[in-house]
């Protein structure tokens, strides 16, 4: 992955499907730091950010023969679709980004005559509900109850069946709760860091969540970047990976851990829910087996929780306003929404 060029003296490329979004943009800075050339795209031009080459594109409007021409003319090793939705409410658009979004990219591949791998974002909320003090492996039930988790296995069941029939050449990542620089403002800890940072410079913050019951597998997007990377250069093609830390850690740890990084003073206050407190469920605890990650793609989550927690402090600083990461408009995805 670290040479800049294949035998052959081309140049490699990576295209970026969802490059601005939470995870496609440590993707594309990924690509960039292995000497490779990243291809990004997004809905709307201006969007993407960094050194590469940005092309406007409506993954969903526009069909898949802009995408086609693309591969053809650019010739990219592996096609990276970290597009989707996540934090929206609406079936129509979890439906076309999660499932008809991936239909079209799979439907590009197919009539490109270049044939470069697919590596797809998956979620690990495609499985099953999870019984508490259990690991989650790829051999885990997938029977989602999320409209997230359904539109998603959907996405990756089409994946699936293009390998199988021979169109494509594919591995699906199925990703834990991602952590890092960009977490949409509609997730939990996005949240928490939109209170620390409205907070006064001076006094403690008052922090209000949901109650903190649960426990997550969080992993950083710097290290599913990584994994990403290894999908599309390793001869994994056929496989569904899970990626996470391999360890359950309680949301409220996390919140706290978020409050020490921006170095403010702040109290948490757990808001009661709607209709009563929600009784302890299965979907309350998540634990990813990362075995299969370890032996198949050299792979293994290297950063501390701390330090994913410092990366999504500093990514919220103020800056240029641009569009949020988690704009349906964008298309493109965090994998794993955090329940709590």
């Amino acid at each position: 992955m670290s040479n800049a060029e294949d035998p052959d003296g081309r140049h490699r490329r990576v295209i970026v499907l969802g490059a601005t979004g939470s995870v496609g943009r440590h993707i594309t800075e990924a690509v960039r730091a292995a000497g490779e050339e990243v291809l990004m795209v997004a809905r709307r031009p201006g969007t993407a950010t960094g050194a590469g080459r940005s092309f406007p594109m409506d993954l969903i409007g526009e069909g898949p023969d802009p995408l086609a021409r693309l591969i053809d003319a650019e010739r990219p090793y592996a096609v990276v679709n970290a597009a989707g939705a996540a934090w929206v409410s609406s079936p129509e658009v979890m439906q076309q980004a999660n499932h008809a979004l991936v239909d079209n990219v799979l439907a590009a591949m197919a009539a490109a005559s270049w044939r470069p791998r697919l590596v797809h974002l998956g979620s690990v909320l495609e499985y099953a509900p999870q019984p508490p003090d259990t690991s989650l492996d790829e051999q885990a039930p997938t029977r989602p109850t999320s409209l997230y988790g359904r539109t998603k296995l959907r996405g990756t069941e089409a994946v699936r069946t293009a390998f199988a029939a021979g169109q494509v050449e594919a591995v699906v990542l199925r990703v834990s709760n991602v952590i890092g620089a960009g977490n949409s403002p509609g997730s939990l800890l996005g949240q928490v860091a939109a209170q620390l940072r409205a907070a006064e410079a001076d006094g403690e913050a008052v922090v209000r969540v949901s109650p903190l019951r649960a426990s997550r597998d969080f992993v950083d997007a710097r290290d599913t970047a990584d994994a990403v990377l290894a999908a599309a250069a390793l001869p994994v093609g056929g496989e569904v990976i899970n990626i996470g830390r391999g360890e359950a850690v309680p949301v409220r740890t996390m919140v706290e851990r978020l409050i020490a990084a921006s170095g403010k003073q702040a109290r948490i206050v757990e808001k009661a829910e709607p209709g009563g407190v929600r009784a302890h469920t299965d979907l309350n605890w998540m634990r990813v087996e990362t075995s299969r990650a370890r032996r198949l793609l050299h792979w293994t989550a290297r950063r501390s929780i701390d330090s994913s927690a410092r990366d999504l402090w500093e990514g919220t600083a103020p800056g240029p306003a641009r569009r949020p990461p988690d704009d349906p408009a964008a298309h493109r995805a965090g994998p794993a929404p955090t329940r709590e």
